[in-house]
C-alpha cells in the first residue's frame, strides 16, 4: 500500500488544498493530511479546529485521514511508512522554497520522494493568506473555500 503525506498549515483549508488532495488520491493508495503547527505564522484557526475542519471536508474521501503533525515532516513520513510527501506548486514563485524543503527532506529521509502537484488553473493564485485578507475586508469567500470553512471564518471574525 503506497502511503503519501500531504503536510501543510491549512489555515484555512482552501479549494486549492482540496484540489491537490483529490489529485493525490488518484496516485496513492492512502493519504495522511498532516496539519503542521507553525508558531511563526500566528494561526487563524487552532490546530484542533483545522483538524476538525479537514476531517469534515474529507469525510467522503475513503483514502484520506487527517492528523496533527508533530516534528519534522521527513521523520513523520518515516514513522508512518510513507513513500512520498505531497506538495502543491502554484507558480514559479513557490519553486525556490519548495525545492529547498524537498532537498532538506531528502537529506533527512532519502527513502521518501517529494511529489509536486499543480492545482487546477482556477486555484493557481489561491493561498490561505489571501483568503484571510479577503475575509477580513468583508469579501465573498465561497469561490475560494468550501461553505463550512467560509461559515467558520465569518463566525470567528465576529468574535464567535
Amino acid at each position: 500500500m503506497r502511503l503519501a503525506i500531504y503536510p501543510g498549515t491549512f489555515d484555512p483549508p482552501t479549494r486549492g488544498h482540496l484540489d491537490i488532495l483529490d489529485r493525490a488520491c488518484k496516485l496513492f493508495d492512502r493519504l495522511i493530511v498532516a496539519i503542521a503547527e507553525n508558531p511563526q505564522k500566528a494561526p487563524f484557526f487552532s490546530a484542533k479546529e483545522r483538524l476538525n475542519l479537514l476531517q469534515a471536508l474529507t469525510r467522503e474521501m475513503e483514502k484520506v485521514e487527517v492528523e496533527i503533525l508533530k516534528g519534522l515532516v521527513a521523520n513523520y513520513a518515516q514513522r508512518k511508512g510513507a513513500v512520498a510527501i505531497i506538495r502543491g506548486m502554484r507558480a514559479v514563485s513557490d519553486f525556490e522554497y519548495e525545492f529547498q524543503m524537498a532537498l532538506a527532506n531528502r537529506h533527512l529521509n532519502p527513502q521518501v520522494e517529494t511529489v509536486f502537484l499543480m492545482p487546477s488553473e482556477n486555484y493557481t493564485f489561491l493561498n490561505s493568506t489571501l483568503v484571510k485578507n479577503i475575509a477580513e475586508l468583508g469579501g465573498e469567500l465561497n469561490p475560494f473555500v468550501p461553505p463550512l470553512v467560509a461559515e467558520l471564518i465569518h463566525k470567528k471574525l465576529k468574535g464567535g
